[in-house]
């Protein structure tokens, strides 16, 4: 699943939750120099985090902040570029010479590889080291992340991986250079497909079980020296990786090191500071308590802001009463105060309130609202009509799924306090941050509601809609409809769009989508959040990358004196 961040710590802690992520919020990055000018060789990057990684196998993570991470230490066929703007969305060739070569109508796509790829072993990255990789997104019990393999590649309905199932022969490999991809469908944008995590290359015979998630088998510039989940990770350069065969990373500083667990209200205050490493150091989204205090001169020379990209929503499970309710769902989308909803993430200089599925850097999206009230702090009136009419005016008990992060439980608590007024009982149920999208998208462990976020992979609608409302895509784990919708018209409608040729006709077939769906209440939009940061004063080479939640580009990153 993807899941929005919205980058507290650089890690999954805040404010969204599924999502893969990339967005592409136009406008919203600094310039490419960043605070402190250009980065120079040597020295670590500090990074303070609230919370630890979802997970370090890049077959089961699928989050802005994690997806960002992997850049350092994995390669794709295909990555998004290195820049602030749309520069940085625009889909690169990484392991592979091109972004791809289809035929058949376009339902084969090949792959040449560059000369110079090795693992941090030493051995050589080969095409069957691709394919194995690309196979794990198939194994029930690893494959939760990016979706996008499974749906796209054709595979016998039977496949469960190469551990399970052997080999795929839907993916061939006739050199050790090339890789041929059979796909179910044409699917004009496959080249951006290859960049997804699922297409980390894992050596053939490796990655089984758990052993990635605590040693990963890097590829890019950077290789994990020390980890201690949920307190430490130290990466050091992978001398294995060659430059030359790299037009992407730049990979300036010697080191990372990211510090887990930190309270977010400690993190602001060390930022602010900026004493010793600190000044080496980068972070997540300033606190909303924050905000007011880093409007100084000096401090704001070292803040960066813009948009993330992505939308924080509630998903409603339409499959659990009264929630199959048509009714039920529409009096919620009037009930829900988005005002106070906005006030618990730090008010209009956090985030935008939201009316929409897709956010407003989406292409072809469409700026409606079918549930308005005044102000958006929600219409009782008709709530109460609408649960009248369903039957439901005594009132019922829902459970609402959030992290344990504060804000989230503060937009927890604004919702629950929404609702109480219709004799909705709301209780909370809280699960930590580092677990929260695997739990959330497993339907036997999901709850009624869960507050959430989603964010493009790449810069187009196909990447937001369908992989939340398209009920042919509902797994047992590794789920991103999290409302469980399976709707004849809705899947029809994708389906069409799917065949469309035209990338803007799409895009603007996408946005009418967006009003469908929303006219059967499977969500809650709630907020577009935007990106507030501070970065320590020895930081350089830092901008804003519209891919990945609005996060820093840790792929650019670096100091601006290495000696200090």
């Amino acid at each position: 699943m993807k899941k929005s961040t919205m980058l507290v710590g650089l890690a999954a802690s805040a404010a969204l939750a599924l999502s893969a992520c990339s967005g592409n919020a136009t406008g919203s990055s600094q310039a490419s120099a960043g605070p402190g000018g250009p980065a120079a060789d040597g020295g670590t990057v500090q990074v303070l985090a609230n919370a630890a990684f979802s997970h370090l196998d890049p077959a089961r993570g699928f989050d802005g902040g994690v997806n960002n991470f992997y850049r350092l230490i994995y390669r794709t066929l295909t990555t998004q570029g290195a820049a602030p703007g749309a520069e940085g969305t625009k889909i690169v060739p990484d392991l592979a010479t091109t972004t791809g070569t289809p035929s058949d109508g376009g339902k084969t796509w090949t792959f040449t590889l560059k000369d110079k790829l090795f693992f941090e072993t030493g051995a050589p990255i080969t095409s069957a080291d691709v394919k194995w990789g690309v196979s794990r997104a198939w194994d029930p019990e690893l494959g939760i992340g990016s979706p996008y393999a499974k749906q796209i590649i054709a595979a016998p309905a039977s496949y469960q991986g190469p551990y399970k199932s052997g080999d795929l022969s839907t993916i061939e490999t006739p050199d050790a250079k090339t890789i041929v991809f059979h796909l179910k469908k044409p699917y004009a944008d496959f080249g951006s497909v290859v960049a997804q995590n699922t297409f980390v290359p894992v050596p053939k015979g490796q990655g089984a079980g758990n052993s990635l998630d605590s040693k990963p088998i890097a590829s890019g510039p950077y290789k994990i020296s020390e980890y201690k989940p949920g307190a430490t990770l130290k990466l050091v350069r992978n001398d294995k990786w060659d430059k030359s065969s790299d037009a992407v990373r730049a990979a300036k500083p010697d080191g990372f090191q990211w510090t887990f667990g930190l309270d977010p209200a400690t993190i602001d205050e060390r930022m602010i500071a900026g004493q010793g490493t600190d000044a080496d150091a980068i972070a997540g989204t300033v606190q909303a308590a924050t905000v007011a205090r880093i409007q100084t001169p000096q401090l704001k020379q070292r803040t960066m802001s813009g948009l993330g990209g992505c939308t924080t929503y509630m998903g409603l499970n339409t499959t659990k009463k009264p929630l199959n309710d048509l009714k039920v769902r529409q009096a919620i989308e009037y009930a829900v105060n988005k005002q106070t909803v906005r006030d618990a993430v730090g008010g209009s200089t956090l985030a935008d309130i939201a009316t929409s599925i897709q956010p407003p850097t989406v292409a072809g999206r469409v700026d409606y609202d079918l549930y308005p009230s005044t102000d958006h702090k929600g219409d009782l009136d008709k709530a109460r009509a609408l649960l009248t009419e369903a039957g439901y005016q005594g009132g019922f008990t829902l459970t609402l799924d959030s992290r344990t992060q504060p804000k989230m439980q503060a937009m927890a608590v604004a919702i629950q306090q929404a609702l109480e007024p219709l004799k909705i009982t709301v209780k909370i149920n809280p699960i930590d941050t580092s677990t929260y999208y695997e739990v959330i998208g497993t339907p036997s462990q999901q709850k009624d509601m869960a507050i959430t976020g989603w964010c493009p992979d790449w810069p187009s609608g196909a990447t937001f809609l369908p992989p939340l409302f398209d009920g042919r895509n509902i797994t047992a784990k590794g789920n991103s409809n999290l409302s469980q919708l399976n709707d004849k018209g809705v899947n029809a409608k994708i389906d069409e769009i799917a065949n469309l040729t035209d990338v803007t006709a799409a895009n603007k077939a996408y946005g009418e989508l967006d009003k469908q769906i929303m006219a059967l209440a499977p969500v809650v939009p709630l907020l577009y959040e935007k990106v507030l940061m501070l970065v320590g004063s020895n930081i350089a080479g830092a901008y804003l990358h519209d891919g990945f939640s609005g996060g820093i580009d840790l792929v650019s990153v670096g100091l601006a004196d290495a000696g200090k």
